[in-house]
């Protein structure tokens, strides 16, 4: 009885219930705010995770522009049945470099997040003009225009600036040399795919819709598909040893 007259104070006082309610939201707020000020960092250092190149990050804008984020997720939750599917659970840092990140919140098609070199280049490419010519029961619309689309490649600086300007560390010299770093990385020969390797560790350096002639969006989806899972060594994935 008496704790019910101590509440009763809060329900016929206004102004009290209010005060209660700030107080207790900030002790609430502290508790889970504050200790964020003392860890170097609530995402785990991993190594191998790297910002995009210029062709990988184009593709990923077309990615988002035509709206597979819709019906594909890019997270492996720590789940047996995910795990045994898609491979390892999905870790913090993979998703450290996207703006915004892709984790998804349905699945009408397979999980992404470790997409990059199940398949050839050539079956990303089918699956793009016609996914049910590969996968008879899929739904998933064919986007055939992207393989005779060019790819715009005018602004490929803008874009990294303002990803670092997201907190993506891109350098003056990732940036200064965009344009060529796109172009080189559909060339194996081309002269300056050396400096591109340097910038971003384990590029794959490849024309990726076999058309050589031109420039696709194709190739810039296709780059970015098989990207993805593809940064972070797990067979020697410590981590213990990778925790910062």
């Amino acid at each position: 009885m008496s704790l019910w007259k101590k509440h009763a104070i809060f329900e016929k006082n206004s102004i009290l219930l209010s005060l209660g309610v700030i107080v207790v939201i900030s002790i609430g707020g502290l508790v889970e705010i504050a200790p964020l000020f003392y860890l170097r960092s609530t995402i785990e250092q991993v190594k191998g995770v790297r910002p995009y190149t210029p062709l990988e990050l184009a593709g990923r804008h077309i990615y988002i522009r035509e709206g597979c984020y819709n019906c594909h997720s890019q997270m492996v939750r720590p789940l047996r049945d995910e795990v045994e599917r898609y491979g390892h659970y999905s870790l913090a840092a993979e998703s450290m470099f996207d703006k915004p990140f892709q984790w998804g919140s349905k699945r009408t098609g397979p999980d992404l997040a470790r997409v990059g070199g199940k398949y050839s280049d050539e079956w990303q490419l089918q699956h793009l003009v016609n996914p049910r010519a590969l996968v008879p029961q899929s739904i998933m619309p064919g986007y055939p225009y992207l393989a005779k689309t060019e790819l715009d490649t005018a602004d490929i600086a803008g874009h990294l600036k303002a990803n670092r300007l997201g907190g993506v560390p891109y350098s003056d010299e990732m940036i200064a040399n965009a344009g060529a770093d796109l172009k080189a990385q559909l060339n194996p020969d081309d002269a300056g795919a050396a400096g591109l390797e340097k910038r971003y560790p384990k590029v794959q350096i490849r024309d990726f819709d076999g058309n050589p002639q031109k420039i696709t969006e194709a190739d810039a989806l296709i780059a970015y598909l098989q990207v993805l899972g593809t940064m972070v060594d797990f067979k020697g994935y410590d981590a213990k040893a990778n925790y910062r």
